[in-house]
């Protein structure tokens, strides 16, 4: 019953607000289910609260133990990423004050990577600021600027659900279109987590796929440049070798597909198996273009927010039931 009444307990504002934060437990940054919720507002004001509250928990990650056990019997995707749509939405429908949507869609972000990583997938990529994202009201941008950076230091102190796992955060997307004060925390997080290597989560911000694959590309001729005039330089040349004479030289110094992948934001991670966008839509919004020929696209009616286990649960019998077909078309590529 907590178990698949998850959801429901992120809609319940005040459950995510009575939450502590920065407290030594990392469970403390995620939503107790609705269940326990419910007992513990009912004993909010003794031990017995606490101990029912504590007990269901327990109970719903013992539950959860047993059906990632039997899910890690067919194939896991290594690498899973999310588009995170719909807090604006969800703000509206619950009638919240600004910002309190966002809040909650982070609340949704620290169970979706908890879940994924008691399940074994070592990589999880978020959608969190699109380029385009920057044309909204300039007081929207300022205020979702301020809880950004609010959430990274968030995530980089010792006791936050990243540290505790042991994730590694990386933020890709053209970071100098960021302030200097969300900017210099993304580095902090970046540098302070370094060292965990447990699993890999990047944070996509100021990103698009037209950006990255331009990006890419002008890093690839940089490279092809560079190694020419190395070349001339041995050649004892005073102008550049002419690459047209050897049809050899031609090909060795065309920008290919492998030029491309490794100058992209996301070249330290693999391409995801499952992108998961919520609230319905089944399109992609420019994220991950170039890495996603061969993955599987999620799409819940949920709302960001309102995303549950069972929504994950889904998407990986998903891919699962599509996995070897997956497999060959990658193979065919």
């Amino acid at each position: 019953f907590a178990l698949w009444s998850k959801e429901r307990s992120i809609s319940k504002l005040p459950v995510l607000e009575e939450r502590r934060e920065g407290s030594a437990a990392d469970l403390s940054l995620i939503p107790r289910t609705s269940s326990a919720a419910l007992f513990s507002d009912h004993y909010s004001k003794g031990v017995n609260g606490k101990k029912v509250g504590h007990l269901f928990e327990n109970i719903s990650s013992f539950v959860r133990q047993c059906i990632f056990s039997v899910l890690s019997v067919g194939p896991v995707p290594s690498h899973i990423a999310f588009i995170m749509d719909g807090n604006r939405r969800y703000s509206k429908k619950q009638n919240l004050i600004d910002g309190n949507g966002h809040r909650a869609g982070f609340s949704a972000l620290i169970n979706m990577l908890k879940y994924c990583y008691e399940l074994g997938v070592k990589y999880i990529t978020v959608y969190a600021f699109s380029i385009d994202n920057f044309k909204r009201r300039p007081e929207e941008v300022v205020s979702l600027m301020k809880l950004m950076q609010e959430k990274i230091d968030e995530l980089t102190k010792d006791e936050s659900i990243v540290n505790c796992l042991g994730i590694r955060i990386y933020f890709q997307g053209n970071l100098k279109l960021l302030s200097d004060h969300v900017r210099s925390a993304a580095e902090r997080a970046m540098v302070k987590t370094s060292g965990n290597s447990k699993a890999v989560l990047s944070i996509c911000v100021a990103y698009t796929s037209t950006d990255e694959i331009v990006h890419a590309v002008q890093e690839s001729c940089e490279e092809k440049w560079d190694e020419i005039r190395k070349l001339d330089a041995n050649n004892d040349g005073g102008n550049l070798i002419r690459l047209d004479e050897n049809v050899k030289d031609k090909d060795e110094h065309r920008i290919g597909v492998t030029n491309v992948d490794r100058h992209t934001y996301m070249s330290v991670c693999p391409d995801p198996d499952i992108i998961i966008r919520t609230s319905g839509a089944a399109r992609l919004s420019n994220f991950l273009l170039w890495q996603s020929a061969h993955c599987l696209l999620y799409s819940p009616a949920a709302l960001w927010p309102e995303i549950g286990l069972r929504h994950l649960i889904w998407a990986i019998l998903d891919f699962q039931r599509n996995y070897l077909y997956l497999k060959e078309k990658k193979k065919q590529s």
